[in-house]
């Protein structure tokens, strides 16, 4: 038996393969990375480290062969890339004979109005399509998103948002990372639909919670999307970035991450780690 970890030199996949080295041996494992360099450290733990470049099909299906169960971690970029991207990996996993592919895709895929959904949307259909046993790992919101929130209200401003009454299922992208890890290296999780999602908090509540990890009041400023747009202009953003963070408000506020789900118990045998801790570990992070 042999895995295969996509974008494993990212924040997700990495820890994603450190999960696994904890269970499975690395002999057993491979990663695939455009930047074969990035991939030393687990090349030097036995890991098997190939090139694989989403926007080069060529290498794909050599990165993919012989592997019989295959996580493909959504790459980054907009909807049409990444649409392409993925049709090349899940085109790639069929001519190389992979027998199961996990991927990570979002919040209600088929149906979301989210701006991120279609890369999702189309990505599960062509899994599908395929014929290749999957798991569709459908998260919710990284708790690490809200960093540079988090550094404003230590720094002394409000937590501002335009997401008005909207909720996330946050967590931590640990947990994340160790769903995806139980998937891949478990067994019964052909054709299965993973709604991952924390407990659902509006913005209120999660400042709400931050206050009592800093041990003050986080007053939250509710704005509308152009005057957020403003602030974070102001704030030195590229235009690009202001627009996906003000889309992202958009579709909080309107709903499209509002999925009450336990999958994230029934996945990792644990209940998901609390937002207080969560915030906690990334207060921490800061100070120590």
């Amino acid at each position: 038996m042999k895995w295969l970890v996509t974008g494993a030199t990212g924040k997700l996949g990495s820890k994603i393969v450190e999960k696994l080295l904890e269970t499975v041996p690395a002999t057993q494992l491979a990663v695939s990375v455009r930047n074969l360099e990035k991939a030393e450290g687990l090349r030097a733990r036995g890991v098997e480290v190939r090139h694989g470049d989403f926007d080069h099909p060529e290498t794909l299906e050599q990165a993919f062969a012989g592997i019989e169960r295959l996580l493909i971690i959504s790459a980054d970029g907009d909807n049409e890339t990444r649409i392409r991207q993925h049709g090349n990996a899940v085109a790639a996993a069929k001519r190389a004979g992979v027998g199961f592919i996990a991927y990570t895709s979002i919040a209600n895929a088929q149906e979301s109005t989210n701006f991120l959904a279609p890369t999702h949307k189309v990505t599960e259909e062509a899994i599908i399509n395929s014929g290749i046993p999957y798991s569709f790992l459908r998260n919710n919101w990284y708790l690490e998103n809200e960093i540079s929130s988090i550094q404003g209200v230590l720094a002394g401003a409000p937590w501002v948002t335009s997401a008005g009454k909207g909720k996330v299922g946050w967590a931590l992208q640990q947990d994340y990372a160790e769903a995806a890890a139980a998937v891949l290296s478990g067994e019964g999780h052909e054709n299965t639909i993973y709604e991952l999602s924390g407990p659902l908090l509006a913005q209120e509540e999660l400042a709400l919670t931050l206050g009592e990890v800093l041990g003050k009041e986080v007053s939250v400023q509710q704005v509308d999307d152009a005057t957020y747009a403003e602030i974070l202009t102001g704030a030195g953003l590229p235009d690009f970035l202001v627009t996906m963070i003000v889309n992202i408000q958009k579709d909080i506020r309107e709903g499209s991450l509002e999925i009450n789900s336990k999958d994230f118990e029934k996945v990792l045998g644990r209940p998901v780690t609390s937002i207080k801790e969560g915030l906690t570990q990334i207060v921490n992070g800061f100070t120590n």
